[in-house]
């Protein structure tokens, strides 16, 4: 595979974003490496694309300008995913448009095999935190739709269809795991005495688990050109409902 497409987030704080920004996108230039980074007070949210060689002086670059080290998920395409380079500053890395306090999701991680065990579970609500036109694209066993347009309209799924009294145990997952990072803690904070979140997300469970012991049914959409990969990681042939999003 000639390019390497890699995700990687963290929820820090940030400041100084304006110059932040500017390093970044020469930094893109630089390497020639493609796709979109998001940046925010409350830390910086990623997808890019290039060779091996580019994607690697990148992200030390990036780990340098972040003061950080990234822990990011790969997969390998034939083409360049992305066909611009972007960087943007945001209110949110991933918008819930609801204060959450991400500490309170410490101890809720658990590995590829862990949430396997969970999903055999019959007392556990598995709840997929990603849109509609990404569940139908695919999903793990027993998962609950909740037929979102937007991540931001979770919180009203949430209110209306579960119970803290009842829903005891909780176990959610999103692509990459940002989206788990904000839902966890906010799940903790209605209430929700166990919540689990997938640790690196669909991603990092396809590259972890295959063959019998995969859960996982159908393709991952992804947000590039390839639309979605399977469980090889590899392009995969769904198609795209993103353009219906908003009949969901």
């Amino acid at each position: 595979m000639k390019f390497q497409v890699i995700t990687f987030y963290e929820f820090r704080a940030l400041s100084n974003l304006e110059s932040i920004k500017s390093s970044l996108k020469n930094t893109m230039l630089e390497n020639s490496v493609y796709g979109t980074v998001i940046i925010a007070e409350e830390g910086f949210n990623s997808t890019v694309c290039g060779t091996r060689d580019d994607i690697e002086l990148f992200l030390a670059k990036v780990e340098n300008i972040f003061n950080t080290r990234i822990r990011g998920k790969s997969s390998f395409h034939e083409e360049m995913a992305f066909k611009r380079q972007k960087v943007k500053i945001k209110e949110e890395i991933v918008t819930l448009r609801k204060k959450v306090d991400i500490k309170v999701g410490i101890g809720t991680h658990v590995d590829s095999a862990k949430w396997n065990e969970l999903l055999q579970d019959p007392e556990m609500m598995v709840l997929d935190v990603r849109n509609d036109y990404e569940h139908r694209v695919g999903t793990f066993k027993r998962a609950v739709n909740p037929q979102t347009g937007s991540f931001n309209e979770l919180p009203e799924f949430v209110e209306q269809n579960l119970d803290p009294k009842k829903h005891k145990k909780v176990a959610i997952f999103c692509t990459g795991g940002i989206r788990c990072e904000k839902f966890a803690p906010y799940l903790k904070e209605q209430g929700f005495a166990d919540v689990y979140q997938l640790d690196g997300g669909i991603l990092r469970y396809l590259a972890e688990t295959s063959g019998k012991d995969s859960l996982w049914e159908g393709e991952c959409f992804v947000f590039d050109e390839r639309v979605s990969v399977d469980k090889r990681l590899k392009k995969g042939i769904a198609k795209d409902f993103s353009s219906e999003k908003n009949n969901a």
